[in-house]
């Protein structure tokens, strides 16, 4: 493809290949085909210019160059429907009403008779006069009602062109709000997609691993604690506690047992149960969670529904202010001044812009919000508490040595508790089974069904002796398993300083494996960046024991942690700090988080965390950079600060207009068009960037 270099600098290159060189179809196969290089950061190609924008990691241009010039339209690559962005298409269509509604408004008022127009003027006004009767029918005086009136009263007056701009600035406005409500949408349905690359998939007497692509209706999968269901079904065997909260909005998990109904997109918290496949779409579980999104007042930014209440409070001191000063001065000139000029119109329409808006540029940095007033808290909270592992250690952590116990081998050590990670969706379990392949070690299914699966371990039987494999707390305490004095030595020398999984079997404790979890090398940075930013206090929650979480939590200068916490104890310390008068974040990534993610304020999940650790979360990061919580706590205050703006501006400007309407320096008119154009202005900036402000 040939091109030519319009914009060159650091990272970041546009190239043109000529107006309409290719098709909007073909600009999501370019996009996708460079994205696939590892040095390719994003892209975004334009088909109406034919020019392609490039974000690449440093030294890497000249081989972006070369993939451009290798571009060839008839050998582009197919590209399924999750990796199309349409967001291409909704700023067309944008674009497209946008010159639409100038068109007909120049062309209407040069062009058409005024007879004709008056009679346009009056069909376009029905729409605006009838939801002022709707709300009046529903006994409310709000913006509708205004709107309505400051309409009719122009015409009334005969002012058909002041009367014309409200009607056109109005819809204006609209069209701004319905854009950025669907550019938000568009990047939710992309990022809370059901995304799933194989299942466990139940066949004859054994269970096997195969990508989902390949399951058909009537075939049977295992779905173990903490995996999300990718389909919708029933289920065939076994009993588990399923979160279904993205379809019912129920927080609480219900019992599935056979033949009882299961749907994509939902998350099984406790148990194993194989399931039958009835249908293989996951629309559903989008549709309703971008509906929860978009209209539950309880997603809502507190900031924005006080604005809405505002804004519609305001409305009937508007209309008493236009009448009595009608009855004082009789003057219509003048009670219109007052009629046509409102602060509640600007109110409304800028506040869950600013807000949309922000949540699309979190979206933009690789973060999901699920709804304003998440994002809202973030900036206001003044705790924040992380997980340890996963969370401010790295994401894939190694085993450093495993440790067998008198009577065991240590290759059985580790395929043992290989076997049975390999259902458990952790770093950590991750972890071990990426060892034990490393050592060739097959650990093909030999232990029977996973029994029950628990916030801190895995129970199992292996040749119908009782396997267990986790925390401490689990294997030791929970399940009573003899720890010797001897056993206990060898723990504190070995396993100092390590995060440590446990494994018994038969009643005996079997081995541990010392897991080598690094701290991140940004934790520290963005700790003591959150504090410069307000958060009083920094705290740490762990499962681990006190000495690994002593070296963490002063390492990164932690101001308090908490060692050896259960997982409802978790949860149970921050409520405690909300009782307080606390404003709590929490952080983690695994099944045991998600009883503390539920209890906080707002609650962030990591990029690797665990299906329910997500579907919990109010916030996921789909980056594994731990600094974009420091983006996060910025974008929300700038968010505050850019809502409080907008207050003082539109409080300030159309005071105002009133002010000099009221003494006739301008004509209602003048005020009317004044007031509708700083609306739309003030709604066009609260699309804007708050980051870059």
């Amino acid at each position: 493809m040939k091109y030519k270099i319009i914009h060159d600098m650091p990272g970041r290159i546009r190239v043109r290949c000529g107006q309409f060189a290719f098709s909007l179809e073909e600009s999501y196969k370019i996009d996708y085909a460079l994205s696939r290089n590892g040095y390719v950061e994003e892209v975004n190609s334009c088909h109406i210019t034919g020019s392609i924008l490039i974000y690449y990691k440093e030294s890497s241009k000249m081989r972006v160059l070369e993939l451009v010039s290798k571009l060839n339209l008839n050998d582009l690559p197919s590209i399924s429907d999750k990796n199309i962005d349409n967001s291409k298409e909704i700023d067309i269509t944008f674009r497209s009403k946008l010159l639409n509604m100038v068109g007909k408004r120049f062309f209407i008022k040069f062009f058409i008779p005024m007879s004709i127009g008056k009679f346009l003027l009056f069909y376009r006004s029905i729409r605006f006069v009838k939801k002022g009767f709707k709300s009046l029918f529903n006994m409310k005086i709000n913006v509708d009602v205004l709107d309505a009136a400051s309409i009719g009263a122009a015409m009334i007056q005969k002012e058909y062109s002041t009367a014309g701009s409200i009607m056109f600035l109005l819809s204006v406005s609209d069209l701004l709000e319905e854009y950025t409500r669907k550019k938000t949408k568009n990047v939710l349905t992309k990022s809370l997609a059901v995304n799933v690359d194989s299942v466990w998939l139940a066949k004859d007497d054994e269970e096997v691993i195969v990508p989902i692509s390949n399951i058909q209706i009537g075939d049977k999968i295992r779905i173990n604690t903490g995996h999300m269901i990718p389909v919708d079904g029933s289920v065939y065997n076994g009993i588990a506690m399923v979160n279904e909260a993205s379809m019912t909005g129920e927080p609480l998990a219900i019992e599935k047992k056979a033949e009882d109904t299961v749907y994509a997109g939902t998350v099984v918290e406790e148990g194993s149960v194989i399931i039958e496949v009835k249908k293989l779409s996951s629309e559903s579980r989008i549709s309703k969670i971008i509906e929860m999104v978009d209209k539950s007042e309880n997603l809502k930014a507190s900031i924005q529904s006080e604005a809405e209440k505002l804004a519609d409070n305001i409305v009937p001191f508007t209309f008493l202010g236009a009448l009595a000063t009608y009855a004082i001065t009789r003057n219509i000139t003048k009670t219109l001044a007052i009629l046509l000029v409102d602060y509640s119109c600007a109110i409304k329409l800028s506040t869950p812009i600013s807000v949309i808006s922000a949540m699309r540029e979190a979206s933009t940095h690789k973060v999901i919000v699920k709804g304003g007033k998440y994002l809202e808290i973030i900036g206001q909270a003044d705790t924040i508490i992380f997980d340890k592992t996963g969370t401010l250690t790295v994401a894939s952590p190694t085993v450093a040595k495993v440790i067998p116990f008198k009577g065991f081998e240590r290759n059985y050590v580790l395929k043992t508790a290989a076997c049975l990670e390999e259902h458990f969706p952790h770093s950590v379990a991750k972890a071990i089974v990426k060892k034990a392949a490393e050592e060739n070690l097959n650990h093909k299914e030999e232990h029977a069904e996973v029994q029950y699966v628990v916030a801190h371990g895995i129970a199992s039987c292996i040749n119908d002796e009782k396997a267990l494999v986790g925390s401490y707390h689990f294997v030791f305490e929970d399940e009573g398993v003899i720890l010797s004095d001897e056993q206990k030595t060898i723990i504190d020398v070995e396993g100092n300083g390590y995060s440590i999984i446990y494994l018994a079997v038969g009643g005996q404790a079997a081995g541990f494996i010392c897991i080598n979890d690094p701290v991140r090398e940004d934790a520290k940075r963005v700790i003591e960046e959150l504090k410069n930013l307000g958060i009083d206090q920094v705290m740490m929650i762990t499962g681990d024991g006190e000495k690994t979480a002593r070296i963490v939590a002063e390492s990164l200068e932690i101001d308090n942690y908490y060692s050896q916490v259960l997982p409802e104890d978790k949860a149970k310390i921050i409520e405690e700090l909300r009782e307080k008068g606390h404003k709590v974040i929490m952080v983690g990534d695994g099944i045991n988080d998600s009883p503390a993610l539920a209890a906080a304020d707002v609650s962030i999940a990591m990029k690797d965390a665990s299906d329910v650790a997500k579907e919990v979360a109010d916030v996921t990061l789909i980056s594994s950079d731990l600094e974009k919580i420091i983006t996060m706590r910025v974008l929300s205050k700038k968010l505050l600060k850019k809502i409080n703006n907008n207050y003082s501006f539109i409080v300030l400007f159309n005071t105002s207009l009133l002010l000099l309407g009221l003494g006739e320096y301008i004509k209602p008119t003048t005020s009317a068009l004044l007031h509708n154009l700083s609306t739309m202005v003030i709604s066009a900036v609260s699309m804007r960037p708050c980051l870059k402000s």
